[in-house]
């Protein structure tokens, strides 16, 4: 009776220690973007056979620079994804729609541009509820994708995102521009050419300041990458290869 009762135990000690210790690394993995990429709750980049990239567009829509990138996209036949802030949806609607007009994807960048780590869930939530109207007002497109501000997530930041329906969308770590610094056209173009792979997710901005430099870098980038064989879609477009749909021109 008394090897039964210690049997019980082991087992009971056993059982206990391996959902606890899976607990303690389900925790820690929960730190880390693959862990993410496998629950299908974020993105940093999407691997594809094919010869794409996603450019995106942050904080936008500005009435005097996004216009611009409309122009060079057109240009060269490229599509992009537009990661938009609220009130400034509200303001231009009308630059809004023709990034729709044009092919482009709009998405979800939150309403003021606000740091998710000091919101509340319900905070976050309005947030992307008040953009995802002021997009659909403007464009009569239901956004599907999310970019945080800043570039902050956490485990909760991104379940409360996902509970609304949204994809958190970051972007490839070897391909932040870091435009928004005005680092020189020389850097910027040098940090996306220097080393750019199928299913690259590319981070630009259209609105924060002086985005001059951004122009002239998407003057020698698109048709530098077009030279190597690229094509630019949309960050759903990426998605849709990956999963095995034949788009047009593929």
């Amino acid at each position: 009776m008394a090897l039964k009762q210690l049997k019980v135990i082991l087992l009971f000690i056993f059982c206990f220690q391996s959902i606890f210790y899976s607990s303690i690394n389900a925790s820690a993995e929960s730190k880390n973007r693959y862990y993410y990429e496998k629950q299908g709750t974020a993105i940093w980049e999407v691997p594809v056979k094919e010869k794409v990239i996603a450019i995106t567009f942050d904080d936008g829509p500005n009435d005097e620079y996004t216009p611009e990138v409309l122009d060079l996209l057109k240009k060269y036949n490229a599509k992009a994804t537009f990661f938009l802030v609220g009130e400034r949806v509200a303001k231009f609607p009308e630059v809004v729609m023709r990034e729709i007009e044009e092919g482009h994807e709009v998405a979800n960048h939150t309403y003021t541009h606000a740091r998710l780590q000091y919101l509340t869930d319900d905070q976050i939530r309005d947030q992307l509820h008040k953009t995802h109207d002021a997009i659909i007002a403007a464009t009569h497109v239901e956004p599907v994708l999310f970019r945080p501000p800043f570039g902050y997530y956490s485990e909760r930041s991104i379940n409360t995102v996902h509970d609304l329906g949204y994809l958190t969308v970051m972007w490839s770590w070897h391909q932040d521009t870091f435009d928004w610094q005005n680092p020189g056209v020389y850097k910027i173009v040098s940090n996306v050419l220097k080393d750019t792979r199928k299913g690259d997710i590319v981070l630009f901005h259209d609105h924060g300041g002086d985005r001059s430099q951004t122009i002239e870098a998407l003057k020698q980038i698109l048709p530098a990458l077009q030279k190597q064989g690229y094509q630019f879609v949309t960050v759903s477009q990426l998605l849709q290869l990956k999963a095995g749909v034949k788009l047009p021109n593929f």
